[in-house]
């Protein structure tokens, strides 16, 4: 991995301005008042949950307590280490929303607070077993429970919280170290609580961010090496399990801390029923889908419709002991797109983009090769009210919208916009000449079988960078094909593999033309906007603007989101920014699946609902003998 670009700290402070000056235009909160300590904290409205509930509704409260899971996951890692941008962490299958899946947070190391799954943004009790704020949350103070202790006996202090929150702001990944460095003040408030001064913030997420901070043993971390601290040392926290065995980049055993503090609490009954989980990494695609069928580890999450189909059908699924299963989700889809990084001369020119996006062929895909499986995807917050797919803007959007009159296509703005539909045939030509026409009024031209550009006459080519772990699957299979579209039009397209590290460490830095990704957002999006599409963070190493987006009207909205007092503000923000970002072509939308699929060895077993997020594997147990 590289390091952060030097002026980081520049970049994240002109953010944190802008956000503020923006919010400011947008509106004050108004005064503060006193508040009363409670039990949990909704990002609008109230929790559902009433202080003093026994359980969540999506656990079994009497799921048996033993025996071990393994997870089998394709990838690998070489650092213990999720908190800081170098290194590769181990990650799992885990609960909607767990920051990119890493196996540390959560079970290792606990935040002050705990999500709510079947609620948009609410946190109940965990290390802190109450919050308090005010109407304004111009503050937010935290009261630790007395009985919080790390897995090595000592007690969770005030002072461990004040050592986490600056260690991660000064060290930490850059959506920590921009969320944490809103804080105007913290301090000590007694031996069990914290205060944070968020004066000046004009954030009404950022309790709930805080409260999802990482707690971390002040006597247990040295801060002087903390950033560049990649190695396999065991980390110290607060959570139901510690790390045991280690085989670097390949094996990575969890053991229940027989002693955790927090057994029997509400919000976690019916979690952490496993005595041990083991995550085992697997390079190669095949090798990891025959492992499955193996029985070598219990279950795997499937997003290759064509293995869905084809690949399960052997002895153990016939025979009952392996089982398929779908689980629904309230959250926006998971939606694949190929990005373009705008930061590349020949992506500058939306009009190069939009054509480009104009040839996938999205129908002879889905046909040929997934079975008719996936559905298209037209927007970033897909399938949920976040969406603006399919619905004209409403006032308070155009209200939003209206100091940025070209940000927005009329199409879009009027909801009628959606995808190109080709003929299927894989040689669409309406679709090829509607593309030709776009890359002429960019000033490119076809030179016999070639695309040029009509000055200079260099041809237009550019790389799409996968990482080798993909070789032989859908994702190679795809950047392939749409190289094949795009050679149609005269573009010649490399699919370059590289990689899982060199590929991470070329992503951090912008390195490369083309990749696929995707952004899972929840349905209570905030400060992660910033990270993902604001002009401070196209500048960042490390952060997700991969497209390179410097547009006025989305760090507006950004900041319209981050204000919004209630929910319909917020609602409002979200689908003009969904409108400003597909207005600007910056990615190819590709699809999504319309559940989440998950195969188990019928050893393992979940509870019988799902959460409105969708599956939660921390709630899972292991069927008695």
């Amino acid at each position: 991995m590289m390091p952060l670009l030097k002026d980081l700290r520049l970049a994240l402070a002109g953010l944190t301005l802008l956000v503020g000056l923006v919010a400011t235009s947008l509106g004050g909160a108004g005064e503060a008042r006193a508040a009363e300590a409670r039990h949990a904290i909704a990002m609008q409205g109230e929790p559902a949950l009433p202080e003093g509930f026994s359980q969540l509704r999506y656990v079994n409260p009497a799921a048996p307590k033993g025996g071990r899971l393994v997870q089998g996951v394709l990838g690998t890692f070489d650092s213990l280490n999720p908190f800081i941008v170098k290194g590769l962490p181990p990650q799992g299958i885990r609960a909607p929303l767990v920051s990119a899946a890493n196996v540390i947070t959560g079970y290792v190391v606990e935040s002050l607070m705990a999500r709510g799954y079947d609620e948009p943004f609410t946190l109940y009790g965990l290390v802190a077993r109450a919050v308090e704020t005010d109407d304004a949350r111009s503050y937010v103070t935290f009261l630790l429970d007395p009985a919080a202790r790390f897995s090595d006996g000592r007690p969770v202090t005030p002072a461990d919280i004040l050592f986490s929150w600056q260690l991660l702001r000064d060290k930490g990944r850059p959506n920590h170290r921009f969320y944490y460095s809103k804080v105007a003040k913290a301090e000590a408030v007694g031996e069990h609580a914290v205060r944070f001064d968020l004066a000046g913030a004009d954030d009404r997420e950022l309790p709930l961010i805080l409260g999802l901070m990482p707690v971390l043993p002040r006597h247990a971390v040295n801060a002087d090496t903390f950033e560049d601290n990649t190695s396999f040392s065991a980390p110290i926290g607060s959570g139901p399990y510690r790390v045991g065995k280690v085989d670097a980049g390949r094996s990575l055993t969890l053991v229940r801390n027989p002693d955790y503090w927090g057994r029997d609490l509400a919000i976690n009954r019916g979690f952490w029923n496993f005595d041990e989980i083991r995550f085992d990494y697997y390079r190669d695609a095949n090798a990891y889908h025959e492992a499955f069928k193996r029985g070598l580890f219990d279950l795997r999450t499937e997003t290759d419709p064509g293995h869905w189909q084809t690949a399960y059908d052997f002895p153990a699924l016939r025979a009952g002991r392996v089982v398929k299963e779908a689980f629904p989700t309230g959250l926006p889809k998971a939606s694949a797109f190929f990005v373009f990084n705008t930061r590349r001369p020949i992506f500058a020119d939306i009009r190069v983009r939009e054509a480009i996006a104009l040839l996938f062929d999205f129908e002879w895909a889905n046909h040929n090769l997934f079975f008719d499986l996936y559905r298209r995807t037209a927007s970033y917050f897909e399938g949920s009210e976040l969406s603006a797919r399919g619905r004209p803007a409403d006032a308070r959007e155009r209200a939003l919208l209206a100091p940025f009159p070209d940000a927005v296509r009329a199409d879009v703005l009027d909801g009628s916009w959606s995808p190109p539909v080709s003929d299927g045939s894989g040689r669409d030509r309406t679709l090829l000449r509607r593309a030709l026409a776009l890359f002429a009024a960019a000033g490119y031209e076809l030179r016999g079988t070639e695309l040029v550009d009509r000055r200079s006459g260099r041809p237009l080519t550019f790389e799409i960078m996968i990482t080798t772990r993909n070789e032989g699957t859908d994702e190679e299979r795809l950047a392939l094909l749409f190289a094949s579209n795009l050679k149609r039009a005269g573009i010649t397209v490399r699919v370059r593999p590289v990689d899982a590290v060199q590929f991470e460490a070329r992503r951090i830095d912008f390195d490369f033309d083309m990749i696929q990704s995707r952004w899972d957002q929840s349905l209570s999006p905030g400060n992660e906007q910033a990270f993902y599409w604001s002009s401070a963070a196209a500048d960042e190493n490390g952060s997700r603007n991969y497209m390179g987006i410097k547009s006025p009207a989305v760090d507006a909205l950004i900041a319209a989101l981050i204000g919004a007092q209630d929910r319909a503000e917020a609602v409002a923000a979200v689908r003009a920014l969904d409108r400003v970002l597909i207005s600007g072509s910056y990615a190819v939308p590709l699809f999504h699946l319309p559940e989440h699929w998950i195969a188990r060895w019928t050893t393992i077993a979940h509870p019988a609902a799902t959460s409105l997020m969708g599956n939660v594997p921390e709630t899972w147990w292991q069927q008695p003998k």
